[in-house]
């Protein structure tokens, strides 16, 4: 028997969910609260859960990470009581299975549960996948493991891939890995800087020229688009190519043809295409600083490789890593780090991605040279000023929150203080506008004589 579980707040929605599920013959649990219902997942093995996003203990969406890091874990999907676009955007972003608003029938709830129960079925039935050659990519986190999973994907095929990621994050080792991984991995990996070609020669340099095409041409060049026949072409920075060279790339892409420079004949060429950019090449296209039609040519499958920031629980795995090829390969000198060392590199938000780490560690080992242990002051000073000023900012913010609590609790009077003062000015004013007449006061006020002597003596009022 399937079974699923539905964290919702609304205990209507669960119980009309629960009826409609359990006349499909599914074994189904609620919970009112996201810690309920993970602590029910995470005791128990579910198929599909279907998670509200507003929860009282919190934002279901948040919590897609954190169901997705365990083994076995259920086919998410989303349900909102409101059309929320971005909601759904970083819904599908998160793999999950489907987002669905509340108001939608129970048609579409059974459906989407069928499916979700079909693909997960298919899933588990499944050969084994071949393990992954991942060389120097390093990291257990979950944003580093699905690109891995759609990177053993892609390397089953020969669709064009765009790898998105900032600068550092490591766009050539994943280039890389999807050509060792692949049917083509016995032939050449050629790699193309786009960044880094002159424009008059980009043509040259990619289909290749005869001798005297152009001045200077003195011998026939082969193309680096020829090199890789029956291999992985990868366009580092693709979006720095020119606009007139991803018009005749195109046509090689589309006819598997190209021509040299001042040559009359076609050359036919087979090769895989991965191309990586650290900028939004669709803000790009939609600025016209990039075509459409190739875009879309290069960018069929999309990886996207997460900063280093928002995986800093692989941080210790690349150190390790780094450490261990320093001595093994390279021969240097064994350092141990310390806690505080540490410390100090999950504080850091890394702009440079793991570029930046490793050079880190490089220069960290070298400031200590022959000391044995790695202590925060080796780390270059931007990181340690960053640091500093970050944990300043923090105890400033907390003495600021501290001193407002305090400030706060110091202005609000006790209902005693408060009822004592709201007669105190109510009398001021009455003797403002009755000119201390004593017969007028008791008259608006409803207040006897004795009554009203006995106020002005407890608030020291005189009548003038």
């Amino acid at each position: 028997m399937n079974k699923v579980l539905i964290i919702d707040d609304d205990q209507h929605i669960c119980r009309v969910l629960e009826k409609l599920f359990q006349r499909m013959e599914m074994g189904v649990d609620c919970s009112q609260t996201l810690k309920d219902g993970l602590e029910k997942l995470f005791s128990d093995e579910f198929d599909v859960l279907f998670l509200d996003v507003n929860l009282p203990d919190g934002n279901g969406l948040d919590a897609i990470k954190t169901i997705s890091d365990r083994p076995s874990a259920p086919e998410i999907i989303i349900m909102t009581g409101e059309g929320d676009p971005e909601g759904a955007e970083l819904a599908m972003k998160s793999q999950v299975w489907d987002y669905i608003q509340k108001s939608g029938s129970h048609k579409e709830f059974k459906f989407s549960l069928l499916r979700a129960l079909e693909y997960r079925q298919q899933k588990q039935s499944r050969s084994p996948e071949k393990k992954i050659k991942r060389d120097s990519i390093v990291g257990q986190s979950q944003q580093i493991r699905s690109c891995l999973e759609k990177l053993l994907q892609v390397s089953n095929n020969d669709t064009p891939v765009l790898i998105i990621g900032e600068t550092g994050t490591g766009k050539e080792l994943f280039a890389k890995a999807i050509h060792e991984n692949s049917r083509r991995k016995e032939n050449g990996f050629i790699v193309v800087d786009c960044a880094a070609l002159p424009e008059y020669l980009v043509e040259s340099v990619l289909f290749g020229h005869t001798k005297g095409a152009f001045t200077g041409a003195d011998t026939d060049k082969t193309g680096l688009i020829q090199l890789a026949d029956h291999g992985t072409l990868f366009l580092d920075e693709v979006g720095e190519l020119p606009l007139d060279v991803q018009k005749k790339f195109l046509r090689v892409l589309q006819e598997k043809k190209f021509r040299p420079v001042g040559s009359k004949k076609e050359i036919c060429v087979d090769f895989r295409l991965v191309s990586a950019t650290h900028r939004d090449v669709f803000d790009m296209v939609q600025n016209s600083q990039f075509r459409e039609d190739f875009y879309f040519r290069i960018a069929s499958i999309k990886i996207e490789i997460p900063p280093l920031r928002n995986r800093k629980e692989d941080i210790p795995f690349l150190v390790d890593y780094h450490m261990n090829r320093k001595t093994e390969i390279y021969n240097e000198m064994p350092h141990e780090l310390s806690s505080a060392f540490m410390e100090d590199l999950y504080k850091y938000t890394w702009p440079g991605n793991v570029r930046e780490l490793l050079n880190t560690i490089d220069c960290a080992c070298s400031e200590a040279y022959q000391e044995t242990i790695l202590f925060p002051k080796h780390l270059p000073d931007h990181i340690r000023i960053f640091n500093i000023k970050h944990k300043i900012k923090q105890d400033t913010r907390a003495l600021s929150n501290g001193s407002d609590a305090n400030r706060k609790s110091e202005t609000v009077l006790s209902l005693k203080d408060h009822i004592d003062k709201a007669k105190f000015e109510y009398i001021q004013a009455l003797i403002g506008t009755t000119n201390g007449n004593v017969k007028e006061l008791c008259h608006l006020s409803g207040l006897s004589k004795g009554h009203l002597y006995r106020l002005l003596k407890q608030y020291d009022i005189t009548l003038a």
